[in-house]
């Protein structure tokens, strides 16, 4: 099977002059097709056409996508889908944006996951032949590529146990009501490569949003990011910290349309015998902030 990464995030947005400036000034992306409503964008490291999609008219998750290894996946994926008694349909190429066949997944969240194979390639901002290591005139935080989401729904022991058996995702951490045998399960931590997580599932509402992932080099990256943030007035959710889970280093702040981004640097490696990591529900704010070891009041319950 042959999922690779994630490959975008479609989000709705309040105002899109806003919203553009915040994606385009603030985090650095560069639009590659705007047309009435839509906004599509791509990280200056990125080579295919876009990662995040921006649609005008609310706020939250419209959908997402990963992308396959080869065209013969998605027959194969969704021969797994229909055995696993989950909903799919076809999209044919062209329906989206530069992309080829999409097979798409209804999750029993409340939610869709896009797969497909093919998607125009536009080259990335320093080149393929002897590149530097940046591109000269990167804008604001100069995020190179979208990095994961965390999405919000109730039924978390199906939604993992769907991505484990249909596509081959494994669990890197889980987040238990308790450490007791059967406790339910909170939040899971997916991966489909080497990553600490490609994409993460916190139980709640169902259809909701909890944010979309930057990747930035380093701790530094990090700081420089939330002085930026700071300096534009962009309201911060949680300032600079390392999470206990996944060992990453994190800010969180809001879109205008108050839809939550992250910058994110560090994690681990991730191998399918790696023991998964688990957390009991008391010791959240050690997981989320491994410094103040505090949970701020906003990150269980704003979401989009």
């Amino acid at each position: 099977m042959g999922v690779m990464r994630m490959g975008f995030v479609h989000a709705r947005v309040m105002n899109m002059e806003e919203a553009k400036d915040h994606y385009v000034n603030t985090l650095g992306f560069y639009p590659t097709h705007e047309e009435e409503g839509k906004l599509y964008l791509k990280g200056w490291d990125e080579w295919d056409h876009h990662s995040v999609i921006l649609e005008e008219g609310g706020v939250g998750l419209v959908g997402h996508g990963y992308k396959v290894r080869r065209e013969d996946d998605l027959a194969e994926i969704e021969k797994r889908a229909a055995t696993f008694g989950a909903t799919t349909e076809r999209l044919p190429a062209g329906e989206h944006l530069e992309m080829g066949d999409v097979l798409r997944i209804h999750l029993p969240i409340g939610h869709y996951a896009d797969f497909y194979a093919t998607m125009t390639q536009v080259g990335n901002e320093v080149g393929y032949h002897n590149p530097d290591s940046f591109p000269w005139e990167a804008r604001g935080i100069g995020a190179p590529h979208l990095d994961h989401a965390l999405i919000v729904g109730d039924d978390m022991e199906t939604t993992e146990k769907l991505f484990m058996d249909v596509l081959d995702f494994y669990p890197t951490e889980r987040m238990l009501a308790t450490m007791d045998e059967g406790a339910p399960l909170i939040a899971t931590w997916l991966t489909a490569g080497n990553k600490s997580h490609d994409v993460a599932f916190l139980k709640g509402p169902d259809g909701k949003f909890h944010h979309m992932s930057f990747m930035l080099k380093d701790w530094a990256k990090v700081t420089d990011a939330a002085d930026l943030i700071v300096h534009r007035d962009i309201p911060v959710d949680l300032a600079p910290t390392r999470h206990g889970i996944t060992r990453g280093e994190t800010c969180y702040f809001f879109d205008p349309s108050g839809n939550r981004n992250e910058t994110f640097a560090g994690g681990y490696f991730a191998y399918p015998d790696r023991p998964v990591i688990n957390w009991s529900m008391d010791q959240l704010g050690k997981g989320l902030d491994y410094y103040k070891r505090e949970v701020t009041d906003s990150f269980l319950t704003v979401y989009t």
